[in-house]
């Protein structure tokens, strides 16, 4: 072992000092000499002389002296039994530990008369990392007592060195290196796969973003990981490098050190700690949910009084979970940035944190430790840093925070150097599910309805909810149709499937069964030309639909299912029915495929609900049992609040296998039915003028005379424009509601009419349209089957109960003349 020390270091004397009870000497603990050398070095030293030691360790950085320098201590340096000092010698005192608590210096003796060279330096700097590990893990007391020979530390310390070219990927390693890997010296190519081959799966990732030539960053890198050796044997291994670039600022090679680190492992309940915590991460599908496990495994086992988890992006932190989550908890420069729900301090305006950041390891600062007050307000008896490591990058940081005198042992940050890998890469992967859920939501509320119309005699609502497994994106979607004469098309729709092209799918089909409704097609035949469009796509997928034509004046409705679950029905005397709807395959599946029509009857205060199966079928819940608890919440529900009767029905089940849509309409009846006539308008030379007349004596009978000249205005203007510019048979109809008038011209022209840009007013023509939108409340055209309608509305000014009245007193009078 004593060779192997010094053969890594290159040195003829290896020295540890620790720093005594009282912080004022530095006193030596450990000392490896090589065979036939006399060198010594002092028992101890005052922190607060003048010495190589000392001084690197007041400093904090290496300090490396040539034999000239070397000789300008004086009797500080190494002797012999035959000289007070050594000439031509050596030497180079590095400081242990860091983050505010130094713990002592490692010292290294040489016979180099030019020094020690750059390369030998950089993997002693690297070595001293692992002794402080050692020195921290023994404990200071257990090193104050002067052992001449090999001491604890340097005794289990294995350490083996690396050099990885960066432009070629090639690797030299010592034997050590390969020892502790498990690989035969001879065995080696030099290849960084051949170290990976060995590595536990679950933590090749980690070593990969540290060794990787395409994935390397500047700074130094540390990491622990786990290697299988051919005995099966499973050993922990701590790594740290560092890269060094050329002239140009270009990375040129990485120097690295690798020890083993078994000693250092946390305890069985820290062991416990982390599986937890990675348990808790496997299930985190969002940042929060990242953020909450961290909270969870970490606040109380460690006892800390806050907890901050946040995402980096660019200067900013993006907090995912504060706890307490009080605002008053944390240090004003947290409170002024608390924008939302959380916070989102910049990290500039925390120097030591950005540092940490910078510096890419964890970072721990004791009680007292000197910190501007936005970081020493969390951590007021201790403070750790963790930053968040992923795919080469810091991606986030986790701040924990005591708020009495915390003692850090070593195995505690070992504990804490791997929950950051653990945390970082579930941060990333959380990201992305974040972001591909948000493109998720986004795709499927653009292929849904954004609102639902105002429906008279009734009222519709509607939810959607994705599934929480998997792509959160399917083809389940509704619709609401308004359509002419006081109808309504409920479309309820589930394509197979949960994918984008599902979603595509999806909103094709829900698109093509609206134009069709519109354009006036029944229910049948609407569901019929979509099956029809479906096959035609050649798609492998399939849908399910059910469409249902109400009509809100009388109660009636038409149900047409191709291959999906049948409606469900509240009585207004809370009863519940399954409706027996008669129904046709999937749309998709058979191109000539018939799909009958059911007729149903709606009284007034009646629930009709149309669902898609993830509401009623999972794998842990049978078909006919999930209709049956649909029908119970539907019973029980107040259908007062038709609103509360859809969140009933939805349940509270927030792991959803498959998403789920629900259409409720709750039928209520019109208060006033429309009343309507209709008149085939004959293409005669005086066919306005019959026009005109009809639509006259129809109001006056109705008792609408206030509005009677705007209404024939638009009756002329309507009749005229479907008489000159289209062929075959034009319509005049006419729709009184309580408190509107509309008046719609159908003709056989699919030819929308379009409003001219401009007019010119000594023209003959081309007025139309621009008095019909004068003289209307809403204008427009709606395609029909085999044509279209042209309609405007006026809002009258007599109300309903004055027409009634004032009609009902006019019958009256008619009739006494008589």
């Amino acid at each position: 072992m004593t060779g192997h020390v010094l053969a890594f270091t290159g040195t003829a004397l290896v020295a540890v000092y620790v720093l005594d009870a009282e912080g004022a000497e530095l006193r030596l603990a450990e000392t490896v000499r090589s065979a036939g050398r006399s060198y010594a070095l002092p028992a101890h030293y005052p922190v607060s002389g003048r010495s190589p030691v000392a001084d690197a360790f007041r400093a904090g950085r290496p300090l490396w002296l040539t034999p000239t320098e070397l000789a300008a201590y004086g009797p500080a340096g190494p002797t012999t039994p035959e000289t007070p000092t050594t000439p031509g010698v050596s030497l180079g005192a590095l400081p242990l530990g860091g983050d505010g608590k130094g713990l002592g210096c490692l010292v290294v003796v040489d016979d180099a008369p030019g020094g020690i060279d750059a390369d030998r330096r950089g993997f002693i700097e690297l070595y001293a990392h692992h002794v402080a590990a050692g020195v921290e893990a023994a404990g200071p007391q257990a090193l104050t007592q002067p052992r001449p020979e090999l001491g604890p530390t340097l005794d289990r310390l294995r350490v083996g060195s690396f050099a990885l070219l960066l432009d070629s990927g090639r690797m030299t390693a010592d034997t050590q290196v390969l020892e502790l890997f498990g690989i035969p010296g001879e065995g080696f190519d030099g290849r960084v796969e051949t170290l990976l081959a060995v590595t536990v799966p679950d933590d090749v990732p980690a070593l990969m973003t540290a060794l990787e030539p395409d994935l390397l960053t500047f700074g130094t890198a540390q990491l622990e990981f786990r290697i299988r050796r051919p005995n099966g044997e499973l050993r922990w291994l701590g790594l740290r490098a560092r890269v060094e670039t050329g002239a140009d600022g270009t990375p040129r090679r990485m120097l690295g050190v690798v020890a083993e680190t078994s000693y250092l492992r946390p305890s069985a309940d820290e062991v416990s700690l982390v599986q937890r915590l990675s348990a808790a991460l496997a299930g985190a599908t969002t940042v929060r949910d990242v953020g909450r496990a961290v909270v969870g495994a970490l606040r109380d086992p460690l006892g800390a009084g806050r907890v901050a988890v946040a995402e980096l992006q660019a200067d900013q932190l993006v907090v995912a979970v504060l706890t307490p989550a009080e605002p008053t908890a944390w240090p004003e420069v947290w409170r002024t940035a608390w924008r939302s729900e959380w916070p989102e301090p910049p990290s500039h305006a925390l120097p030591s944190l950005a540092e940490a950041l910078r510096g890419r390891q964890i970072s721990i600062w004791p009680e007292g430790a000197d910190l501007e007050p936005g970081l020493a307000g969390i951590g007021p008896g201790g403070l750790a840093v963790l930053p968040l490591p992923a795919d080469g990058r810091i991606v986030g940081v986790c701040l924990i925070g005591w708020e009495r005198r915390h003692e850090f042992g070593p195995e505690e940050r070992s504990l804490l150097t791997a929950t950051a890998g653990l945390v970082g890469q579930a941060l990333v992967r959380a990201h992305a599910l974040d972001a591909e859920h948000e493109l998720a939501t986004m795709l499927q509320r653009s292929l849904l309805p954004r609102k639902l119309p105002e429906l008279p005699g009734g009222v519709a609502v509607t939810r959607y909810l994705p599934a929480t497994m998997g792509l959160e994106v399917g083809g389940d979607w509704y619709d609401v149709i308004p359509l002419p004469d006081g109808h309504v098309a409920l479309v309820i729709g589930d394509v197979q499937g949960h994918s984008a092209a599902a979603a595509t799918i999806m909103g094709q089909m829900r698109t093509a069964i609206r134009a069709y409704a519109v354009e006036g097609h029944p229910p049948d035949v609407a569901v019929a030309h979509a099956n029809r469009l479906l096959v035609d796509m050649e798609t492998d997928l399939f849908a399910t639909c059910c469409y249902a034509d109400l009509d809100m004046e009388e109660g009636e409705a038409w149900f047409v299912r191709a291959g999906h679950i049948q409606p469900l029905l509240r009585l207004p005397d809370g009863t519940t029915q399954e409706l027996d709807v008669e129904g046709g395959p999937p749309l998709g599946v058979v191109a000539d495929a018939e799909f009958p029509m059911t007729a149903a009857g709606l009284s007034s205060g009646t629930l009709l609900a149309l669902f898609t199966d993830g509401l009623v079928e999972s794998a842990r819940l049978d078909l006919d049992d999930g209709v049956r608890r649909a029908r119970q919440a539907l019973a029980r529900a107040d259908p007062a609040d038709p609103g509360g009767v859809a969140d009933e029905l939805l349940g509270g089940d927030s792991r959803r296998e498959d998403d789920v849509a629900l259409l409720l309409l709750r039928y209520d009846g019109m208060r006033v039915r429309p009343t309507r006539a209709s008149w085939t308008v004959w293409r005669l030379p005086d066919a306005v003028m019959h026009a005109r007349r009809f639509t006259a004596r129809t109001l006056r009978n109705w008792g609408v005379e206030d509005d009677l000249d705007v209404a024939l205005l638009v009756t002329s203007e309507l009749v005229t424009n479907a008489l000159v510019h289209t062929r075959g048979e034009v319509r005049l109809n006419l729709t009184l509601t309580a408190d509107r008038l509309r008046i719609a011209v159908n003709d056989m022209s699919p030819r929308t009419p379009v409003k001219p840009a401009a007019v010119d007013w000594e023209a003959t023509g081309g007025r139309g349209l621009l008095l019909i939108e004068a003289m209307s409340q809403t204008w427009g055209s709606v395609p029909l089957s085999g044509g279209k309608q042209v309609w405007g509305e006026i809002s009258l000014s007599s109300p309903w109960e004055e027409r009634r009245t004032e009609g009902a007193t006019r019958t009256r009078d008619r009739r006494t003349s008589r």
